[in-house]
């Protein structure tokens, strides 16, 4: 159990609506992630699924019951907050065990509970150390452990890696989607970080001040965006946005025209576009080659990364619109050398002026057996 049903949810400060009207389906057992950037809602909207902040109108139902009026504790959640929140003075074993304490459960019980979750969670010989004596990544999973240990039906974490330098946040990311796979509880955690939604996510919600812009499988949000913001705010490095015009339309897509002069031909369909219209090309540094391709594109390197088994380089095209791409990591290229990248046009995105995309021909039910 533990499918979570959101409809009609709003969330008002006074007169400022930060929670605009959001319908949301998280089914039994999936690991759903709220990302978007500082500001969006995605924590006001889980602190509303626990019963930590009042819903201003609409409701909230877990395996089909509205949970609106009831007390946090009995929604039959638990929560991970950014900071550990662990008690100093107390064992990793009473930490862990502190719920079941409050809630007078049996010793012998306790002590199964607690145990299971160290070792699941690793922790089984540290259960007898203070928060003092752990490093950052073996507090926080202390933190998940007292979650564990209610047996929740849903797993709440509100950006619970932000403290961590990288190299822990890289583990624990893994370690929560193995815990995931053990447990099978359905799980919703927020985050500002688009790569721990895209490597931890059966399903991800990205939100902008308050709107749910797209839902989707990690892999259809990054090939399929529903408009520039999602496409720009998922995938690392960002996608670039080159304007273009529309210079002209037929029966295998539309032709645009870059501000150096340059045309391409973007197979898309075309029934909602007009020539002379302002649009947006979109590309992801991946899809840009030093090499090869279809379509060349003026380019002056500015910054080189060569990160061993890839070389990222920064700079602008002839119409000084910044530009980046993703090459192999023994690409020859020099900063202030101009030179040419080339596209494929069936891997560009192209965007109207309301930045709404326009529809890409991508294969949905291949992902969804990728993922």
């Amino acid at each position: 159990m533990g499918q979570l049903k959101l409809t009609g949810v709003t969330k008002s400060f006074d007169k400022a609506q930060v929670i605009k009207p959001t319908d949301l389906t998280i089914e039994e057992g999936e690991f759903a992630v709220f990302v978007g950037p500082s500001g969006c809602g995605k924590s006001t909207m889980l602190r509303m699924i626990a019963g930590l902040e009042e819903i201003t109108s609409g409701s909230v139902e877990i395996d089909g019951q509205v949970v609106n009026d009831m007390p946090p504790v009995k929604r039959g959640i638990s929560m991970v907050f950014q900071s550990y929140a662990l008690y100093p003075h107390m064992s990793v074993f009473e930490n862990i065990a502190f719920p079941l304490r409050v809630a007078r459960m049996d010793e012998v019980e306790v002590k199964s509970r607690v145990q299971q979750a160290a070792e699941v969670l690793k922790l089984t010989e540290r259960l007898d150390h203070r928060p003092s004596e752990l490093s950052g990544g073996q507090r926080q999973r202390v933190a998940i452990g007292r979650a564990i240990v209610r047996e929740p039906q849903i797993f709440l974490f509100d950006e619970p890696l932000s403290n961590l330098d990288a190299a822990l946040r890289a583990d624990m990311r893994v370690e929560l989607s193995r815990l995931h796979g053990k447990l099978g509880n359905t799980m919703i955690y927020v985050t500002h970080d688009q790569i721990e939604a895209m490597t931890m996510a059966d399903k991800i919600v990205v939100l902008r001040d308050g709107i749910i812009e797209q839902v989707g499988s990690p892999l259809e949000l990054f090939h399929k965006p529903a408009n520039q913001f999602v496409a720009g705010f998922i995938g690392n490095p960002n996608m670039n946005f080159l304007p273009c015009t529309c210079s002209d339309i037929d029966s295998t897509g539309v032709t645009v025209a870059l501000e150096d002069g340059t045309l391409a031909q973007i197979p898309v369909p075309a029934e909602t576009v007009q020539v002379g219209d302002a649009l947006t090309l979109g590309i992801r540094p991946n899809d840009l080659s030093a090499d090869a391709g279809e379509i060349a594109i003026s380019f002056t390197p500015e910054v080189i990364e060569r990160l061993g088994s890839e070389t990222v380089i920064y700079g602008a095209t002839q119409g000084d619109v910044a530009l980046c791409a993703v090459a192999d990591g023994s690409v020859r290229m020099k900063a202030g050398e101009m030179r040419s990248l080339w596209l494929n046009p069936p891997d560009a995105h192209l965007f109207r002026a309301d930045g709404s995309a326009f529809d890409r021909s991508v294969d949905l039910e291949a992902l969804a057996e990728l993922d």
